[in-house]
């Protein structure tokens, strides 16, 4: 288990060392919830040609099932399903997540160093004190990046405010945007399946949870096509946003058809 472990750690090092700057970065709280909710988004990024990672605040050590070596084990094959440049891990504790100033200057560091234009992570409310606490920490620290006496000591440079987009999961919230991920949804399913400790498996003889139940990967398929149903597609992924859009070219915004109809 050691040298599997060690291995596993190895290619996680590769994937953080392969490239040192992208565009979109998903920040979740355990390893399994950004596949969860904006998986198709960051395959579809990368279908256009972003750079896409993940940061997973903790390291999922509190969970009912799986070991936190399984599950690192887990992200890996997840990350490479989602075809991930970078997949990376802040080692706060599960449970435990705060917007303390430890943590921010954790995750101001990270940010520097990757430099994501957009963050997508946690929406505001959410029940899991982790997610909610998550969406604080995401917010402050990616205003601190910006700030240049803030950590200046450790010697990053500044980075412009990322744009933060919160998925929509937990919560009955109206959407500012719905992403289409009709082509993805196979894969996205692939990668959350990709965290089998987690999810329905009748062989297992650990404790059962929601999200073991089988009809769980059944409600989140049906929850991508309902809301790519509210855009015409086959599949989307909700998104919110807390500040005004500058939108360049409405027109070309608000003309996109709107149903499998038009």
């Amino acid at each position: 288990m050691r040298e599997i472990l060690e291995k596993k750690k190895s290619e996680i090092w590769n994937l953080k060392f392969e490239i040192m700057e992208i565009e979109i970065l998903a920040i979740f709280a355990h390893p399994d919830d950004m596949e969860l909710t904006v998986g198709g988004t960051l395959l579809k990024m990368k279908s256009l040609g972003y750079k896409t990672g993940a940061l997973d605040v903790t390291q999922g050590e509190m969970g009912t099932r799986g070991t936190v070596e399984g599950r690192a084990e887990e992200a890996v094959e997840a990350a490479k399903i989602l075809k991930l440049d970078v997949r990376e891990n802040l080692g706060l504790p599960d449970g435990h997540v705060f917007a303390d100033d430890a943590s921010r200057t954790k995750l101001v560091r990270v940010l520097r160093r990757l430099k994501p234009k957009v963050i997508l992570t946690h929406q505001d409310g959410d029940p899991h004190p982790d997610h909610n606490h998550i969406v604080q920490l995401v917010r402050e620290s990616a205003r601190l990046a910006s700030m240049r006496k803030y950590d200046e000591a450790f010697g990053q440079e500044r980075i412009n405010v990322p744009m933060v987009a919160h998925n929509t999961f937990s919560r009955n919230v109206i959407p500012s945007f719905i992403v289409d991920i009709s082509e993805f949804l196979e894969e996205k399913m692939n990668a959350i399946k990709a965290h089998r400790s987690q999810f329905y498996d009748p062989n297992s003889t650990e404790p059962e949870t929601r999200l073991t139940n089988k009809a769980f990967l059944d409600e989140l398929e049906n929850r991508s096509r309902y809301f790519g149903s509210l855009i015409g597609t086959a599949a989307g992924e909700p998104f919110y946003v807390r500040e005004a859009l500058n939108v360049e070219d409405p027109i070309s915004l608000l003309t996109r058809p709107m149903n499998l109809y038009s």
